[in-house]
């Protein structure tokens, strides 16, 4: 069942975009016509709040309020999740459009785009993009982005293993934002679209909230019924097949025989949750394994850790890994698509190959029994993430690739027209009768 509710306020080769050379607040952005700003909505389908929804809200928070506005159409289930974090001026639109046969959605999705009539459609993950770009162009919306994020493992079957849905949906769209270099080869050599619509945008995150990490809480190793002195391992990730947690669970015993003290906080939500205790309840370790659910700040969690742990079978661009090494915690993670740009092995933090219990354990054991080693890589990667991963310099190519794709529209535009120049004013106009 669909439903639509608005409330106001509550928002060849790839082509890697320009980085500023040092991280720093966003400056204004250039190209836009005196007093006009473009309106971006964001679309997203999915029903949890994870690593692609971050990346929205930083966007979000972060665009320039005097070139940009913007709104946020989700699914009711996201929205109660994310709505509190929204900045006060963006708009929140709730939308159910899962399925292409969501015909009442997707007419209230169109009515919606007719009547705002936002420059750029920016959606985030292939199914929302499929269910939103055909409707965007329909709608005249001028520039229709998505951001495909993950290498889409799980899917099987001739058709959807070919990405021939995939190629025909990217002709409603102008442009594919990878969130990796490695996500941009995946995108271009498996999933064969126009090289020419594919621009690399690594993610980024708030590098200093995470350098200001809590002092470790007491109270909160109480409530997590943890011995003051005992080694604590935090994955932060959702409780689904892709983030690997039973092969950490596999890894764990190996673990507890030369370290019994040590725990194992698994934050997140999903729906593997009663699975995993149960898999921990057979491998008898489940004294060690806290599950803390679903934490819209990980800050104390990673507090607490000795050692942050991603044991995922494949990723884009992973954001716990920069949180955490922003915060000066070690890091193991597999050795996946974008992860090796942010973990570096053996100097930013360590890699294993994904689905390995044994490969993980001693990757465990290594750095529990080497203290100078653990700080070492949690240094080195602080400094790694700070310089080359912040957030200012995500949003501020963000920004650019916008208004690139705004002014090529507007030129195509004027072209159709009868080839006169493109004139900005014009447009702005145009689009505002």
């Amino acid at each position: 069942m669909s439903a639509l509710h608005t409330a106001q306020p509550a928002a060849g080769q790839a082509r890697a975009w320009p980085q500023p050379a040092e991280a720093g607040p966003a400056p204004a952005v250039p190209g836009l016509p005196a007093g006009r700003r473009l309106s971006v909505a964001y679309f997203s389908n999915s029903l949890a709040r994870g690593g692609a929804e971050e990346h929205l809200l930083t966007l979000l928070r972060g665009l320039d309020r005097e070139r940009f506005e913007t709104a946020l159409i989700c699914t009711p289930e996201l929205a109660e999740q994310i709505a509190s974090d929204l900045p006060a001026d963006c708009e929140l639109v709730r939308l159910s459009l899962r399925a292409p046969w969501h015909l009442a959605a997707a007419g209230r999705l169109g009515a919606w785009f007719r009547k705002r009539r936002p420059d750029v459609l920016h959606s985030h993950l292939f199914y929302a993009s499929l269910m939103a770009s055909p409707i965007a162009r329909l709608a005249g919306i001028p520039v229709v982005i998505e951001t495909p994020h993950v290498r889409e493992q799980w899917r099987r079957g001739w058709i959807k293993s070919r990405f021939f849905v995939d190629r025909c949906a990217s002709l409603m769209v102008d442009r594919y934002i990878a969130v990796s270099s490695a996500n941009a080869a995946y995108l271009r050599r498996e999933k064969r679209l126009p090289a020419q619509k594919i621009v690399a945008i690594p993610n980024g995150c708030d590098c200093e909230r995470f350098r200001a990490l809590p002092e470790p809480s007491a109270a909160l190793r109480e409530q997590l019924q943890i011995p003051p002195q005992a080694p604590v391992l935090v994955v932060v990730a959702r409780l689904e097949p892709q983030k690997g947690h039973a092969v950490l669970l596999r890894a764990l015993p190996r673990v507890l025989a030369s370290f019994p003290a040590t725990r194992l906080i698994c934050v997140g939500a999903g729906s593997l949750a009663a699975d995993l205790r149960a898999e921990a309840g057979a491998l008898r370790v489940a004294h060690a394994v806290r599950f803390a659910g679903f934490q819209a700040d990980i800050r104390p969690f990673l507090a607490l850790a000795a050692i942050s742990i991603l044991p995922s079978f494949y990723e884009g661009m992973p954001l716990v890994a920069m949180e955490s090494l922003a915060a000066g915690v070690a890091m193991i993670a597999t050795d996946v698509d974008g992860t090796p740009e942010i973990i570096v092995h053996g100097q930013t933090g360590l890699l294993v190959p994904p689905g390995d219990p044994a490969a993980l354990a001693a990757a465990i054991l290594r750095l529990l029994a080497d203290d100078s080693l653990r700080a070492a890589l949690a240094a080195n990667g602080q400094a790694w993430v700070r310089r080359r991963f912040d957030r200012h310099r995500q949003i501020q190519a963000t920004q650019e690739l916008y208004v690139s794709a705004w002014r090529e529209s507007c030129e195509k535009r004027a072209y159709a027209r009868g080839g006169a120049a493109w004139d900005g004013d014009s447009m702005h106009q145009e689009r505002s009768s």
